[in-house]
């Protein structure tokens, strides 16, 4: 049988994308063990397990500083292994490429609460410390500094809540890198929708008689109304009327969906994570960062949607601030553009090249 043209080149393509893919170093995995950590409830753990990824190795100059190190924190919910797929790492960490993981250190962690960090889910529940961004943070730079002895980093970036995440990482340790890139955030405390949003996904949880104040013996059926809020702020009407252009294929999609996301989502983890977010707010500190700056939002994101001007205004109060808003493509991919380098990728190389010096 003979293949069409277009089938054809659709097989190289993605033949080259897996080779490309599988041409970065392979990731290394372990954790590291924070020892008696007190969270800024003033609630303690007496071991907080934070789970890493890493590829490449770091390197030193002549005075013992790392140069090479950079750390990539992923979205609510996430894990760092999130970033080890075709479209990222694979147009990312391969050789030649803009993050080339034989030149570079990097650090890909599960925040805690997610991931293969500690969460409420190990076991302590609705007893899991009720910790914050700050907390967050904390145990990160912990994990950098004394879990893999890194004193700089050439650059911190993240994708939604790590986009977040990397605002507070210049504010807090304004020395510490070269660069930062924060996709899909704003500078803002977290009000208006998108509180409303976070709010109604712990809502229907902790309203759910099956949650039980968090000792349920199966997935409380909330969450997966939960799942139905998620889906429909995270995603792009463009690509999904593009990908499910029939009622059938919707429902297909829809219910293949919340099927699958309940096997592997936590009810618990979900109600802190998103809670986590409840005292977010860089604004009244943004003249602290004085690395390198390129924020990178996209004009379909539901979650931060342009029309809002709050960060137009708000990185203007960054030194060496710069703002991208992705028009709406065919590419884009609404709030979840921001795992899809492929896209905005120029603007990563023009910050490496704009803070070599810095």
């Amino acid at each position: 049988m003979k293949l069409s043209r277009t089938v054809l080149m659709l097989l190289v393509a993605f033949a080259c994308l897996c080779a490309r893919a599988a041409d970065y170093p392979a990731p290394q995995e372990g954790n590291t063990i924070i020892k008696d950590f007190q969270f800024k409830s003033g609630e303690r753990m007496a071991e907080v397990k934070l789970h890493y990824y890493t590829l490449g190795a770091p390197q030193k100059d002549a005075s013992g500083k790392v140069r090479n190190a950079v750390l990539i924190l992923h979205g609510t919910g996430g894990s760092g292994r999130q970033f080890l797929s075709p479209n990222f790492a694979g147009v990312l960490f391969g050789p030649g490429q803009l993050l080339d993981a034989t030149k570079y250190f990097i650090i890909l962690p599960d925040c805690l609460g997610q991931g293969q960090s500690s969460k409420p889910s190990d076991g302590l529940h609705m007893r899991f410390p009720h910790y914050e961004y700050d907390d967050l943070i904390e145990l990160q730079y912990r994990l950098v500094t004394q879990g893999l002895g890194v004193n700089h980093l050439r650059l911190v970036m993240g994708t939604s809540q790590g986009g977040m995440h990397t605002w507070l990482w210049g504010e807090q340790h304004p020395d510490f890198m070269d660069a930062l890139m924060p996709l899909a955030s704003n500078t803002v405390e977290i009000a208006g929708r998108n509180r409303m949003l976070r709010r109604m996904i712990m809502d229907t949880i902790r309203n759910d008689p099956e949650w039980n104040n968090g000792e349920y013996q199966k997935q409380p059926r909330g969450l997966s109304d939960a799942l139905h809020v998620l889906l429909v702020m995270g995603s792009s009407p463009l690509q999904m009327q593009k990908l499910y252009p029939t009622r059938e294929k919707a429902d297909a999609y829809l219910e293949n969906y919340v099927a699958r996301q309940m096997k592997t989502t936590d009810a618990n983890d979900m109600l802190y994570y998103f809670d986590g977010s409840r005292n977010y707010n860089p604004e009244p500190d943004l003249e602290r960062i004085i690395a390198p700056l390129t924020a990178v939002n996209s004009a379909d994101d539901q979650i931060n949607p342009p029309e809002l001007k709050i960060i137009d205004k708000d990185i203007q109060r960054v030194k060496k601030g710069k703002l991208i808003i992705l028009p709406i493509t065919d590419q884009t991919r609404g709030h979840g553009t921001h795992t899809w380098p492929a896209i905005w990728g120029d603007y990563l190389a023009e910050l490496l090249q704009r803070s070599e010096k810095h």
